[in-house]
């Protein structure tokens, strides 16, 4: 981020300077962490730009993710780290110490203390004391990290005078949660015991309500192009400003879009839900890296019941504040996927397969009217069969055995998405259920505020529970969903995950009381 080129928050007042600086003033180690592209290297930089005008220090910014293809060859990443400080130094400080002495120290210390030594020399080397601030340091592999770690602390009871007086170790996680394979040890480490020393973990939230607000502002100060009524929140609403997703739906609606490179034209709320759309179907850098995060099992033994709306689950405090910490979960009260775009973006990511399977099988053309409205009754009756012929496979795979019923429904339902439909979910852990709204346009109409709506929930029949008591209590939460969304039908699914339980028992469909608000439900 370029302030000059750039609309921005200004990044010092997106965390507690005056705490950072007291931990500096106080010769502390410690840990800035956040989730991907929230603003962590601008925070940064910023902040080696107070500490060296204030005058007291000397205080240099480096990118430790220039050693990751190094992996576990020590040596290697020391020199290339080593580098990495030193052209800092001489950029940022005008100081070529460490360019001076960092080859002849390798030679002389190897790669398991040469960083630990240049750091004493240099420490020494200058009157006032110095300021280390390491970005992407958990992007380090293996023994690569292990020694970065360890060759910190072994310097730290030499501060201020013969080591940096205070470092600040920035990355996606807190140090504790780094589980390191150490292949010289042929063993894990963890990170909290290779760096002991760290003071405090600090994380950087996202943009607040107002600060969305403000950033947008920029652009129609500078621009004159207005966004109306409702746009702002709308941006607000599917982001909760985590700061990506916020830049790239303004980014899409007012640069991307042909209609929004006309100034005289506002932005509307129509437009921020096309700039979602675009940024989900084309699957966007940020938004691909999910991907890989969904893989690793601490990750999947908190997402996974939250799909599912399981009361029941498995994972840790430490789980949690893992997943929190990548940014894929809010836990302020209860637990919920960090924001509407994640919580459609996590099981398409982990239907994709699936999904690709489905091409054939939902194309619009036989549930879609004549008049152009959506069949949803058609739709959900031959979800049945096709679950009552698939569930088996497919739920094995997602290894949740209440989360795989309701991502193969995801699976079926994206077909809609993908045929000019949405589906907005909402789902945590320890609600019972989970609750879909489908939105579909009206003949003739953009979707937007012109759509039918439909609430689909789903509940899990479990043992010794009654099926009566489920769908009485299904249809009751509902028909709240229905009121609250303003929907005109609703469906219920209850998925029978009871022992023994025959097909023929477990499928049938029950239709809207007389006299009650019109759901449909389907037994599954």
């Amino acid at each position: 981020m370029v302030p000059q080129r750039h609309y921005c928050i200004p990044p010092l007042s997106r965390i507690s300077l005056e705490e950072i600086l007291e931990l500096v003033e106080d010769m502390r180690y410690f840990v800035l962490h956040a989730p991907r592209q929230t603003g962590k290297t601008s925070t940064l930089k910023a902040l080696a730009e107070t500490l060296n005008t204030s005058g007291g220090y000397r205080c240099v910014y480096a990118n430790f993710e220039v050693g990751q293809t190094a992996r576990e060859d020590v040596p290697e990443a020391m020199r290339v780290l080593l580098g990495q400080i030193a052209g800092r130094a001489e950029t940022m400080l005008q100081d070529t110490f460490v360019r001076d002495v960092r080859l002849r120290v390798l030679e002389d210390h190897g790669g398991h203390g040469a960083l630990n030594e240049t750091l004493r020399r240099w420490a020494r080397a200058r009157d006032k004391p110095l300021v280390l601030l390491v970005d992407e340091i958990d992007s380090l592999e293996g023994d690569s990290l292990i020694s970065v770690l360890r060759q910190l602390r072994a310097g730290y009871d030499e501060r201020p005078d013969g080591f940096p007086q205070s470092v600040i170790l920035c990355g996606v996680r807190d140090v504790r949660d780094y589980l390191i394979y150490s292949s010289s040890q042929g063993t894990s480490v963890t990170g909290g015991s290779a760096f002991n020393i760290k003071a405090a973990s600090l994380r950087l939230g996202d943009f607040t309500q107002d600060e969305v607000r403000s950033l947008l502002g920029q652009h129609t100060a500078e621009t004159g192009q207005k966004f109306e009524p409702g746009a702002v929140e709308r941006i607000w609403e599917l982001t909760l400003g985590q700061p990506w997703l916020v830049n790239a739906l303004a980014l899409q609606a007012c640069f991307n879009d042909r209609a929004g490179r006309d100034r005289r034209r506002p932005i509307g709320a129509g437009a921020v839900d096309r700039a979602r759309e675009t940024l989900v179907r084309n699957r966007v850098t940020h938004l691909d890296q999910l991907a890989s995060q969904l893989r690793e099992d601490r990750v999947r033994r908190v997402i996974l019941p939250m799909l599912a709306g399981s009361v029941d689950w498995d994972y840790s405090l430490r789980d949690l504040e893992y997943v929190r910490d990548l940014g894929l979960v809010a836990a302020q009260g209860k637990v919920r996927m960090a924001n509407p775009i994640y919580a459609e973006v996590i099981p398409r990511e982990l239907t994709a397969a699936q999904e690709s399977g489905l091409e054939s099988q939902v194309s619009p053309g036989w549930y879609v009217r004549e008049d152009g409205s959506l069949d949803l009754p058609m739709l959900l009756d031959a979800f049945q069969g096709y679950f009552r012929e698939n569930s088996e496979s497919w739920v094995e795979r997602y290894g949740h055995r209440e989360a795989g019923p309701q991502l193969v429904l995801h699976a079926y339902l994206h077909r809609v998405v993908n045929s000019g439909g949405r589906i907005t979910r909402e789902y945590a852990v320890g609600r019972g259920r989970t609750d879909l709204l489908v939105e579909w346009p009206l003949a003739g109409q953009p979707l937007g505020s012109h759509a039918s709506r439909h609430v689909v929930e789903c509940k899990v029949l479990r043992e010794r529970s009654s099926l009566e008591s489920v769908i009485g209590q299904g249809r009751e939460q509902t028909a709240r969903y229905m009121d609250r969304c303003g929907a005109e039908t609703g469906h219920l699914l209850v998925f029978d995950m009871r022992e023994g339980q025959s097909w023929d028992e477990r499928v049938f469909r029950k239709d809207p009381q007389p006299g009650s608000a019109p759901i449909t439900v389907w037994g599954l």
